[in-house]
């Protein structure tokens, strides 16, 4: 990419990386290049590369170009949703009779994924506490292609140890799959901590807006690149020009967004940590959190997701989701806009009775950038 070295700092190439002014015209935000099909220079003779957009179109290679920057990776892949994008990669990776270790913490639909749909062509699957790297290496069997991990974690917000799980999955041949929804690359970066694929929900930090469903992969090697390339062209899962136009627009702020969020975020578990009808606060930026040193280790800050949970049980739970005002009570996370939900009864209601099962008595925040103190107020009237 040949804007890739315009700078190393992050803000930098948020905001330019993938974003070339418009040649015709010399607009500096890439176009919106709503076309199904490309006039060809003869046959076979495609222009700048494009004859399909299935295949390539060019909004979202900005896209692409970017999210490879932003990653550190090689090759940056848009797809039309976050499981779009897990599934073109595992049935890249994976064929029947092939095993993969998942968290014992995920996101409902990736765990959906796993048990309902690629298992019925044959891959196995078994989970274990990602945060305990000895775990890991007991759960790998020679048959394990693959060890997939969030950190943090949807919903618990667990943190595994990358550069840990990353020689553990190298030494046993298997790839290293991280999850980076939840730090976003600002604050965390998997491939440089030995990850060999990053996957994203673009719908929530990346964009930022709630207003756009996306999904991505971004990967280290070139050849693995190419061969999902493939497969995401085969397969057509992939993200409309306007959808990616959106997702670029949201990743310029995304450093300055990150910060507030995780200000916001930190201030809410420190407030929920005193409130008496809390019996108990998860979020990497505590002290007490048992992955703390290692998120501080690996991460820039702590992000914007915290859960807590509250005396009085599941109707307790979901009555404080009820009550609040200022957090929109809703799935998803990431935007600008606090949100507030019952996991067991909504994100996370496909894990229930399996290992990935949440505790009841759970409510899972988005903090937003939102003024902190109209926060505050808003979740003590909510927990009462």
């Amino acid at each position: 990419m040949s804007d890739r070295h315009i700078s190393q700092h992050f803000e930098t190439v948020a905001i330019h990386a993938g974003n070339t002014a418009d040649p015709l015209t010399g607009a500096v935000v890439p176009p919106i290049y709503q076309v199904s099909t490309y006039k060809q220079d003869g046959v076979g003779g495609l222009r700048g590369g494009y004859e399909y957009s299935r295949s390539a179109n060019p909004t979202r290679t900005a896209l692409e170009e970017n999210l490879a920057a932003l990653e550190g990776g090689r090759r940056g892949l848009a797809f039309a949703s976050g499981l779009a994008a897990e599934d073109c990669l595992l049935r890249t990776l994976l064929s029947p009779g092939d095993h993969v270790v998942i968290p014992n913490d995920a996101y409902g639909g990736t765990f959906r994924l796993f048990a309902k749909v690629v298992s019925r062509w044959g891959v196995e699957w078994s989970v274990a506490d990602t945060s305990d790297p000895a775990a890991v290496r007991a759960a790998i069997t020679p048959k394990t292609k693959a060890v997939w991990v969030e950190t943090p974690s949807n919903p618990l917000l667990g943190i595994t140890d990358i550069a840990s799980l990353s020689q553990i999955a190298r030494e046993s041949g298997a790839k290293l799959v991280v999850d980076n929804t939840f730090a976003s690359p600002y604050l965390q970066q998997p491939l440089a901590l030995g990850a060999d694929i990053v996957v994203h929900s673009l719908t929530k930090y990346m964009g930022g807006h709630s207003d756009v469903v996306g999904g991505a992969l971004v990967v280290a090697d070139q050849a693995l690149g190419e061969e999902l390339a493939y497969h995401q062209n085969a397969m057509g899962a992939v993200a409309g020009p306007m959808d990616a136009w959106l997702v670029l627009r949201g990743i310029k702020t995304l450093a300055v967004r990150m910060d507030r969020h995780s200000e916001n975020a930190t201030q809410v578990a420190e407030m929920l940590t005193r409130h008496a009808r809390v019996t108990r606060v998860l979020y990497p930026g505590l002290p007490e959190h048992p992955g703390h040193e290692i998120a501080a280790k690996q991460m820039k800050s702590f992000g914007g997701m915290v859960s807590f949970q509250v005396e009085g049980g599941e109707e307790a739970a979901v009555e404080v989701c009820n009550r609040a005002k200022v957090f929109t009570l809703g799935e998803s996370l990431g935007g600008v806009e606090s949100l507030i939900e019952h996991p067991g009864r909504m994100t996370h209601a496909s894990v229930a009775g399996s290992l990935l099962e949440v505790p009841a008595d759970l409510v899972r925040l988005s903090v937003g950038i939102e003024n902190i103190d109209d926060l505050l107020q808003d979740l003590k009237q909510a927990l009462g």
